[in-house]
């Protein structure tokens, strides 16, 4: 199998299968007692030690189970959600945990291949996260968001685990493609109880997701991996296969628009377009009448209407979207400090405080709804710093890809941008399923750039022997 690695050494499984013992009989008393009275939260528990076993026997393919589930878990973790002590927990926390020990464990077990180069920046900018907690106004949630964040540097190290060579990173495109088939489902399922309801009007399809934009942006990362599948000569598809994948494209575009998610339409047109640009150019004429034939929809119609109106500074209910974030935007960034520029308010600040600086919240604690904005409240300018040093390395290692594969090298490089546009305008980081994705297959796309170097420096050498 492509993602298999070698297999632990005696003394590392018997220490993790301590660690997992440990951790399981400190827990499941607890754990047990805050699930009871519901069916969902007590399947829990068996799943667990499912969890646990797989752990113990294979902890890549665990991990690729997880992330072959994960878009669709949303649904079931939310429902296993219980307070202890003030702090919000549940089934999908204790994911996260699995996922972050599999990469402290993969590391120990193979040192070699931990990806020194591009973890300098992680590195930076997870200290600058991790000084956050210490002057985070609301430890608890600081706590989380960092947990959060770790998890999505495991799962980035974590490819580089999957990925052995060249030919493996569409093993990593093939799992991300398949762990869309739930959410698809599970949306044309909403898609027909809400029509038979009410109608389409004002409706916004969020499928298995907590909300409509995370499942947009996950889609947009779907649309690109299937559009390497179905063009890259790397991934052999059956006729059967590439005749249900190219319907399966349109499909996905049409619950894209059903989100009504207008940044996520943005940085999907984007890619298209310079994919056209870049490779066929014959697109450009589809992507020319996608837009006339978007707007047929009375739901994506009115989304693109609405900016036209609402723009006056008044009470939230009468500004649109766009013109609310210019504003939270403005009084978050003015209500800082100069004394505060430097390292910021504390990881989850922002949520924290903004009933205090933005006049038109209603005490609601809203996020930042843009992530540079966000940093620099949160973490200040070092934090900025750190995140602006991680996606410069990421362009640098992807553009090495381009000598193996230019088609992945693009859907990569595209994926960064991506999450750029949307982090403009949205609460990125706390989108936990939607990063996890995104970083897979970036880290996947940095393993195959840095095979590459090796392999070129391995020649090199050789050729200096012969001399």
């Amino acid at each position: 199998m492509g993602y298999a690695v070698q297999s632990p050494s005696p003394v590392l499984l018997t220490g993790g299968a301590l660690i997992v013992a440990l951790a399981v009989g400190m827990a499941l008393p607890l754990y047990a007692e805050a699930m009871s009275g519901s069916a969902v939260r007590l399947l829990a528990l068996p799943a667990l030690l499912v969890l646990a076993i797989l752990f113990l026997y294979d902890r890549v393919l665990l991990l690729a189970l997880v992330l072959l589930f994960r878009a669709a878990g949303d649904l079931v973790f939310e429902s296993t959600r219980v307070e202890l002590g003030g702090l919000a927990i549940g089934f999908g926390g204790l994911v996260n945990a699995f996922v972050i020990l599999i990469a402290v464990l993969l590391v120990a077990a193979r040192p070699e291949r931990f990806p020194r180069r591009i973890a300098a920046p992680w590195a930076a900018f997870l200290i600058a996260a991790l000084i956050g907690v210490g002057i985070a106004p609301n430890l608890g949630e600081a706590v989380r968001g960092y947990l959060g964040l770790l998890s999505y540097f495991a799962v980035f190290v974590s490819a580089f685990y999957f990925v052995k060579g060249e030919g493996d990173f569409k093993v990593c495109v093939k799992l991300v493609l398949l762990s869309s088939l739930l959410p698809a489902a599970y949306g044309l399922v909403e898609l027909g109880l809400h029509g038979a309801a009410g109608g389409l009007h004002a409706f916004r399809l969020k499928s298995t997701f907590a909300h409509p934009n995370i499942f947009a942006f996950y889609l947009t990362l779907v649309l690109l991996v299937a559009l390497y599948a179905l063009k890259s000569p790397a991934v052999v598809l059956t006729p059967l296969r590439r005749t249900l994948l190219t319907a399966y494209v349109p499909l996905l575009l049409g619950l894209l628009l059903l989100t009504q998610t207008r940044s996520a339409w943005v940085a999907c047109f984007a890619i298209f377009a310079l994919y056209a640009l870049l490779f066929e150019r014959r697109y450009l004429i589809y992507l020319m009448l996608a837009p006339a034939l978007a707007l047929l929809v009375p739901g994506v119609r009115e989304r693109v209407l609405e900016l036209g109106s609402g723009n006056e500074i008044v009470q939230y209910a009468k500004l649109n979207s766009f013109a609310w974030r210019l504003q939270i935007w403005e009084y978050g960034l003015r209500w800082i400090r100069p004394d505060h520029l430097p390292l910021g308010y504390g990881l989850g600040a922002f949520k924290h405080f903004a009933p205090v600086f933005f006049p038109y919240s209603g005490g609601v604690n809203f996020g930042a709804h843009n992530i540079y904005v966000q940093i620099v409240f949160e973490l200040g300018a070092l934090g900025l710093a750190a995140f602006a040093w991680l996606f410069a390395r990421l362009f640098g290692m992807l553009r090495r890809m381009a000598v193996v594969d230019r088609l992945g090298a693009f859907v990569a490089i595209a994926l960064v941008v991506e999450y750029l546009i949307i982090s403009a305008s949205d609460n990125v980081l706390a989108y936990l399923a939607f990063n996890w994705y995104v970083w897979f297959v970036l880290g996947a796309a940095c393993a195959v750039a840095l095979s590459r170097t090796e392999a070129g420096k391995g020649t090199t050498h050789m050729e200096g022997d012969r001399a």
